[in-house]
Protein backbone atom coordinates (compact mmCIF):
# COMPACT_ATOMS: atom_id res chain seq x y z
CA UNK A 1 0.00 0.00 0.00
CA UNK A 2 1.03 3.57 -0.90
CA UNK A 3 1.25 5.95 2.67
CA UNK A 4 1.78 9.70 2.39
CA UNK A 5 2.60 10.51 6.13
CA UNK A 6 1.46 14.23 6.59
CA UNK A 7 4.01 15.89 9.26
CA UNK A 8 6.33 13.29 8.72
CA UNK A 9 9.08 15.16 10.39
CA UNK A 10 7.07 15.09 13.61
CA UNK A 11 7.29 13.59 16.85
CA UNK A 12 4.49 11.09 15.68
CA UNK A 13 5.01 11.00 11.72
CA UNK A 14 8.30 10.14 11.82
CA UNK A 15 8.04 6.68 13.87
CA UNK A 16 4.73 6.02 11.93
CA UNK A 17 6.67 6.77 8.94
CA UNK A 18 9.17 4.17 10.13
CA UNK A 19 6.70 1.45 11.73
CA UNK A 20 4.34 1.46 8.06
CA UNK A 21 7.78 1.19 5.86
CA UNK A 22 8.89 -1.86 8.06
CA UNK A 23 5.26 -3.23 7.50
CA UNK A 24 5.79 -3.31 4.03
CA UNK A 25 4.60 -0.47 2.78
CA UNK A 26 5.41 1.96 0.06
CA UNK A 27 5.95 5.21 2.17
CA UNK A 28 6.47 9.45 1.60
CA UNK A 29 6.02 12.26 3.92
CA UNK A 30 5.49 15.75 3.55
CA UNK A 31 6.45 18.37 6.11
CA UNK A 32 7.05 22.14 6.16
CA UNK A 33 9.48 22.00 9.43
CA UNK A 34 6.97 24.21 11.61
CA UNK A 35 7.39 22.14 14.19
CA UNK A 36 11.42 22.93 14.34
CA UNK A 37 10.45 26.57 13.90
CA UNK A 38 8.55 26.58 17.20
CA UNK A 39 11.62 25.48 19.10
CA UNK A 40 13.22 28.69 17.42
CA UNK A 41 10.75 30.50 18.69
CA UNK A 42 10.44 29.36 22.24
CA UNK A 43 13.82 29.01 22.85
CA UNK A 44 13.34 25.43 23.26
CA UNK A 45 14.85 22.22 22.23
CA UNK A 46 13.73 18.68 22.13
CA UNK A 47 15.84 16.85 25.47
CA UNK A 48 16.67 14.00 22.99
CA UNK A 49 18.57 15.24 20.19
CA UNK A 50 17.07 14.33 16.44
CA UNK A 51 18.87 14.66 13.39
CA UNK A 52 17.41 16.74 10.09
CA UNK A 53 14.53 15.07 8.04
CA UNK A 54 17.13 14.04 5.01
CA UNK A 55 19.54 12.40 7.09
CA UNK A 56 16.69 10.13 8.99
CA UNK A 57 15.40 9.24 5.35
CA UNK A 58 18.85 8.15 4.52
CA UNK A 59 19.64 6.36 7.77
CA UNK A 60 16.68 4.23 7.50
CA UNK A 61 17.57 3.46 4.37
CA UNK A 62 20.86 2.19 5.42
CA UNK A 63 19.69 0.08 8.05
CA UNK A 64 16.50 -0.87 6.46
CA UNK A 65 16.80 -1.19 2.98
CA UNK A 66 13.55 0.29 2.14
CA UNK A 67 13.29 3.87 0.98
CA UNK A 68 11.18 6.80 1.71
CA UNK A 69 10.36 9.59 -0.10
CA UNK A 70 10.46 12.86 1.28
CA UNK A 71 8.53 16.58 -0.17
CA UNK A 72 9.30 19.52 1.31
CA UNK A 73 6.25 22.42 1.61
CA UNK A 74 2.89 23.65 3.10
CA UNK A 75 -0.66 22.50 3.21
CA UNK A 76 -1.26 25.97 3.08
CA UNK A 77 -0.23 25.69 -0.24
CA UNK A 78 -2.95 24.42 -2.33
CA UNK A 79 -0.93 23.90 -5.08
CA UNK A 80 1.64 22.35 -3.26
CA UNK A 81 -1.17 19.08 -1.73
CA UNK A 82 -2.11 18.61 -5.23
CA UNK A 83 1.00 17.99 -7.17
CA UNK A 84 2.29 15.98 -4.35
CA UNK A 85 -1.01 13.84 -4.28
CA UNK A 86 -0.74 13.30 -8.20
CA UNK A 87 3.00 12.63 -8.11
CA UNK A 88 2.78 9.84 -5.21
CA UNK A 89 -0.19 8.40 -5.76
CA UNK A 90 -1.12 7.43 -2.22
CA UNK A 91 -3.88 4.81 -1.57
CA UNK A 92 -4.29 6.47 2.13
CA UNK A 93 -3.15 9.36 3.85
CA UNK A 94 -2.45 10.23 6.92
CA UNK A 95 -2.60 13.12 8.34
CA UNK A 96 -0.25 14.29 11.51
CA UNK A 97 0.57 18.22 10.15
CA UNK A 98 -1.05 20.72 12.37
CA UNK A 99 -0.11 22.85 15.25
CA UNK A 100 -0.38 20.36 17.93
CA UNK A 101 -0.02 22.00 21.75
CA UNK A 102 -3.01 23.44 23.28
CA UNK A 103 -0.61 26.44 25.18
CA UNK A 104 0.80 27.47 21.98
CA UNK A 105 -2.76 28.30 20.87
CA UNK A 106 -3.79 30.13 23.84
CA UNK A 107 -0.70 32.63 24.05
CA UNK A 108 -2.63 35.38 22.52
CA UNK A 109 -4.61 36.35 19.35
CA UNK A 110 -1.79 35.94 16.59
CA UNK A 111 -1.19 32.27 18.35
CA UNK A 112 -4.99 31.15 18.20
CA UNK A 113 -5.30 32.75 14.63
CA UNK A 114 -2.32 30.76 13.11
CA UNK A 115 -3.55 27.61 14.79
CA UNK A 116 -7.04 27.88 13.12
CA UNK A 117 -5.82 28.80 10.34
CA UNK A 118 -2.87 26.38 9.48
CA UNK A 119 -4.83 23.66 11.33
CA UNK A 120 -8.17 24.03 9.48
CA UNK A 121 -7.48 25.28 6.38
CA UNK A 122 -4.24 22.99 5.34
CA UNK A 123 -7.07 19.83 6.40
CA UNK A 124 -9.30 21.34 3.83
CA UNK A 125 -6.74 21.82 1.15
CA UNK A 126 -6.00 18.02 1.42
CA UNK A 127 -9.75 17.06 1.63
CA UNK A 128 -10.87 18.73 -1.67
CA UNK A 129 -7.06 17.11 -2.92
CA UNK A 130 -8.87 13.79 -2.23
CA UNK A 131 -12.03 14.63 -3.75
CA UNK A 132 -10.88 16.08 -6.82
CA UNK A 133 -8.43 14.03 -7.53
CA UNK A 134 -8.92 10.37 -5.85
CA UNK A 135 -11.89 9.88 -4.12
CA UNK A 136 -10.97 6.38 -3.41
CA UNK A 137 -7.61 7.36 -0.93
CA UNK A 138 -8.25 7.01 2.71
CA UNK A 139 -8.05 9.82 4.79
CA UNK A 140 -6.93 8.99 8.53
CA UNK A 141 -6.12 11.99 10.30
CA UNK A 142 -5.07 12.61 13.57
CA UNK A 143 -7.34 14.10 16.24
CA UNK A 144 -7.48 14.17 20.01
CA UNK A 145 -9.73 12.65 22.84
CA UNK A 146 -9.33 16.47 24.08
CA UNK A 147 -12.65 17.12 21.73
CA UNK A 148 -14.31 15.90 23.93
CA UNK A 149 -13.30 17.72 26.77
CA UNK A 150 -15.03 15.78 29.96
CA UNK A 151 -18.51 15.83 29.94
CA UNK A 152 -20.61 14.12 33.07
CA UNK A 153 -21.63 11.13 31.05
CA UNK A 154 -19.42 8.30 29.31
CA UNK A 155 -17.32 9.27 26.28
CA UNK A 156 -18.39 7.08 23.29
CA UNK A 157 -16.44 6.33 20.26
CA UNK A 158 -17.08 9.20 17.90
CA UNK A 159 -20.93 8.60 17.97
CA UNK A 160 -23.74 8.59 20.36
CA UNK A 161 -27.34 7.12 19.93
CA UNK A 162 -29.79 10.58 20.92
CA UNK A 163 -33.49 10.34 21.85
CA UNK A 164 -35.02 13.50 22.32
CA UNK A 165 -38.75 14.30 22.66
CA UNK A 166 -40.45 10.66 21.34
CA UNK A 167 -37.53 10.59 18.44
CA UNK A 168 -33.76 9.24 17.80
CA UNK A 169 -31.41 9.46 16.19
CA UNK A 170 -27.54 8.51 15.21
CA UNK A 171 -25.33 12.14 15.77
CA UNK A 172 -21.92 12.45 16.46
CA UNK A 173 -21.45 13.12 20.44
CA UNK A 174 -21.10 16.66 21.31
CA UNK A 175 -17.62 18.07 21.81
CA UNK A 176 -16.60 20.63 24.50
CA UNK A 177 -12.57 21.50 23.67
CA UNK A 178 -10.67 22.80 25.93
CA UNK A 179 -8.02 25.24 23.92
CA UNK A 180 -8.36 27.23 20.86
CA UNK A 181 -5.99 24.02 19.28
CA UNK A 182 -8.28 21.36 20.44
CA UNK A 183 -11.35 23.76 18.62
CA UNK A 184 -9.49 23.48 15.74
CA UNK A 185 -9.48 18.91 15.72
CA UNK A 186 -13.52 19.56 16.38
CA UNK A 187 -13.71 21.60 13.05
CA UNK A 188 -11.78 18.84 11.38
CA UNK A 189 -13.89 16.52 12.93
CA UNK A 190 -16.81 18.60 11.69
CA UNK A 191 -15.29 19.25 7.94
CA UNK A 192 -14.15 15.40 7.43
CA UNK A 193 -17.55 14.37 8.11
CA UNK A 194 -19.44 16.74 5.98
CA UNK A 195 -17.25 15.14 3.28
CA UNK A 196 -17.51 11.83 4.14
CA UNK A 197 -21.53 12.99 4.09
CA UNK A 198 -21.69 14.91 0.73
CA UNK A 199 -18.65 13.17 -1.49
CA UNK A 200 -18.26 9.90 -0.30
CA UNK A 201 -14.96 9.94 1.23
CA UNK A 202 -13.45 7.52 3.38
CA UNK A 203 -12.09 8.44 6.64
CA UNK A 204 -10.81 7.60 10.27
CA UNK A 205 -10.82 10.27 12.65
CA UNK A 206 -8.09 8.94 15.85
CA UNK A 207 -8.60 10.71 19.02
CA UNK A 208 -5.58 10.20 20.19
CA UNK A 209 -4.74 10.32 24.12
CA UNK A 210 -1.52 12.07 25.78
CA UNK A 211 1.21 9.94 24.21
CA UNK A 212 4.14 9.27 25.85
CA UNK A 213 7.19 7.32 25.28
CA UNK A 214 10.27 7.89 22.56
CA UNK A 215 11.42 4.49 21.42
CA UNK A 216 9.99 2.41 18.97
CA UNK A 217 11.15 -1.19 17.55
CA UNK A 218 12.35 1.20 14.53
CA UNK A 219 13.91 3.93 15.95
CA UNK A 220 16.12 2.14 18.12
CA UNK A 221 17.68 0.53 15.54
CA UNK A 222 20.30 3.83 15.00
CA UNK A 223 20.88 7.05 17.12
CA UNK A 224 19.95 9.15 13.56
CA UNK A 225 16.34 7.81 13.94
CA UNK A 226 15.25 9.37 17.21
CA UNK A 227 12.81 11.03 17.46
CA UNK A 228 11.71 13.91 19.77
CA UNK A 229 11.15 14.16 23.66
CA UNK A 230 9.62 17.29 24.24
CA UNK A 231 9.54 18.37 27.80
CA UNK A 232 8.90 22.13 28.16
CA UNK A 233 5.52 23.82 29.23
CA UNK A 234 4.09 24.55 25.60
CA UNK A 235 4.69 21.36 23.61
CA UNK A 236 5.87 18.85 26.41
CA UNK A 237 3.35 16.31 28.64
CA UNK A 238 2.67 16.49 32.48
CA UNK A 239 4.41 12.98 31.95
CA UNK A 240 7.95 14.26 30.70
CA UNK A 241 8.02 17.14 33.25
CA UNK A 242 7.70 14.92 36.29
CA UNK A 243 10.33 12.36 34.90
CA UNK A 244 12.89 14.82 34.24
CA UNK A 245 12.10 16.58 38.02
CA UNK A 246 12.24 13.00 39.18
CA UNK A 247 15.63 12.33 37.61
CA UNK A 248 16.88 15.84 38.42
CA UNK A 249 16.05 15.47 42.16
CA UNK A 250 13.27 18.16 41.92
CA UNK A 251 9.31 18.07 43.72
CA UNK A 252 6.84 16.70 40.59
CA UNK A 253 4.78 19.87 39.68
CA UNK A 254 0.96 18.96 39.72
CA UNK A 255 -1.19 22.05 38.84
CA UNK A 256 -4.14 22.57 40.70
CA UNK A 257 -5.32 19.68 42.78
CA UNK A 258 -4.29 16.79 40.26
CA UNK A 259 -7.49 15.48 39.26
CA UNK A 260 -7.67 16.15 35.74
CA UNK A 261 -8.22 12.50 33.91
CA UNK A 262 -6.87 12.01 30.33
CA UNK A 263 -6.61 8.88 28.05
CA UNK A 264 -2.71 8.13 27.36
CA UNK A 265 -0.94 5.43 25.32
CA UNK A 266 2.85 4.49 25.05
CA UNK A 267 3.96 5.59 21.16
CA UNK A 268 4.45 2.27 20.15
CA UNK A 269 0.89 1.58 20.47
CA UNK A 270 0.87 4.94 18.74
CA UNK A 271 2.28 3.76 15.57
CA UNK A 272 0.68 -0.13 15.89
CA UNK A 273 -2.79 1.86 15.69
CA UNK A 274 -1.99 3.53 12.45
CA UNK A 275 -1.00 0.65 10.93
CA UNK A 276 -4.44 -0.75 12.05
CA UNK A 277 -6.55 2.14 10.98
CA UNK A 278 -4.10 2.12 7.41
CA UNK A 279 -4.68 -1.60 6.31
CA UNK A 280 -8.27 -1.96 7.27
CA UNK A 281 -9.80 0.91 5.87
CA UNK A 282 -13.05 2.62 6.53
CA UNK A 283 -15.95 1.99 3.53
CA UNK A 284 -16.69 4.91 0.68
CA UNK A 285 -18.87 7.25 2.47
CA UNK A 286 -18.04 6.12 6.19
CA UNK A 287 -16.57 8.65 8.80
CA UNK A 288 -15.35 6.19 11.21
CA UNK A 289 -14.13 7.34 14.59
CA UNK A 290 -11.81 5.07 17.29
CA UNK A 291 -10.41 6.79 20.63
CA UNK A 292 -6.65 6.08 20.40
CA UNK A 293 -6.17 5.47 23.99
CA UNK A 294 -5.11 2.48 26.78
CA UNK A 295 -5.39 3.67 29.77
CA UNK A 296 -6.50 6.58 31.68
CA UNK A 297 -4.49 8.56 34.62
CA UNK A 298 -5.12 11.85 36.69
CA UNK A 299 -2.31 14.27 37.09
CA UNK A 300 -2.21 13.29 40.60
CA UNK A 301 -2.20 9.41 39.72
CA UNK A 302 0.84 10.16 37.02
CA UNK A 303 2.76 12.09 39.65
CA UNK A 304 2.56 8.89 42.13
CA UNK A 305 2.72 6.48 39.02
CA UNK A 306 6.41 8.21 38.85
CA UNK A 307 7.35 8.52 42.25
CA UNK A 308 6.21 5.05 42.73
CA UNK A 309 8.82 3.75 40.05
CA UNK A 310 11.76 5.95 40.29
CA UNK A 311 14.46 4.17 42.69
CA UNK A 312 14.94 7.20 44.51
CA UNK A 313 13.30 9.72 46.95
CA UNK A 314 10.10 12.07 45.08
CA UNK A 315 8.44 14.85 46.57
CA UNK A 316 5.01 16.35 45.02
CA UNK A 317 4.37 19.56 45.16
CA UNK A 318 0.69 21.23 43.99
CA UNK A 319 0.74 24.57 42.29
CA UNK A 320 -2.06 27.04 41.16
CA UNK A 321 -3.06 25.32 37.97
CA UNK A 322 -2.67 27.97 34.60
CA UNK A 323 -4.90 26.65 32.50
CA UNK A 324 -8.96 26.62 32.73
CA UNK A 325 -10.41 23.34 33.07
CA UNK A 326 -12.35 20.85 35.76
CA UNK A 327 -10.23 20.25 38.28
CA UNK A 328 -12.16 16.87 39.64
CA UNK A 329 -14.79 15.06 37.12
CA UNK A 330 -16.04 11.92 35.70
CA UNK A 331 -14.17 10.36 33.01
CA UNK A 332 -15.63 6.96 31.15
CA UNK A 333 -14.28 6.46 27.53
CA UNK A 334 -15.11 3.62 25.37
CA UNK A 335 -12.15 2.36 23.40
CA UNK A 336 -12.67 -0.96 21.90
CA UNK A 337 -12.49 -0.32 18.06
CA UNK A 338 -8.52 -0.75 17.71
CA UNK A 339 -8.14 -3.32 20.52
CA UNK A 340 -10.98 -5.02 18.25
CA UNK A 341 -8.85 -4.82 14.82
CA UNK A 342 -6.06 -6.35 16.95
CA UNK A 343 -4.07 -3.72 19.53
CA UNK A 344 -1.98 -4.93 22.00
CA UNK A 345 -1.14 -2.14 24.51
CA UNK A 346 1.89 -1.51 26.24
CA UNK A 347 1.68 -0.39 30.39
CA UNK A 348 2.64 3.12 31.23
CA UNK A 349 4.51 1.48 34.41
CA UNK A 350 6.62 -1.14 32.72
CA UNK A 351 7.04 1.90 29.95
CA UNK A 352 8.95 3.86 32.60
CA UNK A 353 11.48 1.42 34.19
CA UNK A 354 12.38 0.11 30.53
CA UNK A 355 13.04 3.51 28.86
CA UNK A 356 11.90 6.91 29.83
CA UNK A 357 14.03 7.04 32.78
CA UNK A 358 17.30 5.89 31.18
CA UNK A 359 16.53 8.30 28.12
CA UNK A 360 16.14 11.09 30.29
CA UNK A 361 18.98 9.97 32.63
CA UNK A 362 21.26 10.18 29.34
CA UNK A 363 20.40 13.73 28.21
CA UNK A 364 20.18 15.29 31.58
CA UNK A 365 22.71 17.86 31.03
CA UNK A 366 19.92 18.88 28.03
CA UNK A 367 17.41 20.08 30.68
CA UNK A 368 16.68 23.74 30.48
CA UNK A 369 14.80 24.47 34.24
CA UNK A 370 13.28 27.84 33.25
CA UNK A 371 11.35 25.86 29.82
CA UNK A 372 8.84 23.32 32.57
CA UNK A 373 7.35 26.13 34.42
CA UNK A 374 3.99 27.33 33.04
CA UNK A 375 3.90 31.02 31.29
CA UNK A 376 0.76 30.88 29.11
CA UNK A 377 -2.74 31.54 31.04
CA UNK A 378 -5.99 30.70 29.75
CA UNK A 379 -7.87 33.81 31.46
CA UNK A 380 -5.08 36.30 30.51
CA UNK A 381 -7.47 37.35 27.54
CA UNK A 382 -10.14 38.45 30.71
CA UNK A 383 -7.35 40.47 32.30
Amino acid sequence: MRVLVLGGDGYLGWPTALHLSDSGHEIAVVDNFARRGYDTELGSQSLVPIEDLDVRVAAWQEVSGREITSYVGDLLDAEFVYSVVREFRPDTIVHFAEQRAAPYSMIDREHAVYTHHNNVIGNLNVMYAIAEIDPEIHLVKLGTMGEYGTPNIDIEEGWIEIEHNGRSDRMLYPKKPGSFYHLTKVHDSHNIEFGCRIWGMRATDLNQGVVYGQTTDQTTRDPRLATRLDYDSVFGTVLNRFIIQAVLGQPLTVYGKGGQTRGMLDIRDTVECLRLAVENPADRGEFRVFNQMTESYSVKQVAELVAETFPGPVQIDYLENPRWELEEHYYNVKHTGLVDLGLKPHLLSDTLIESLFPIVEENKHRVDNDLMFPKVKWASAKN
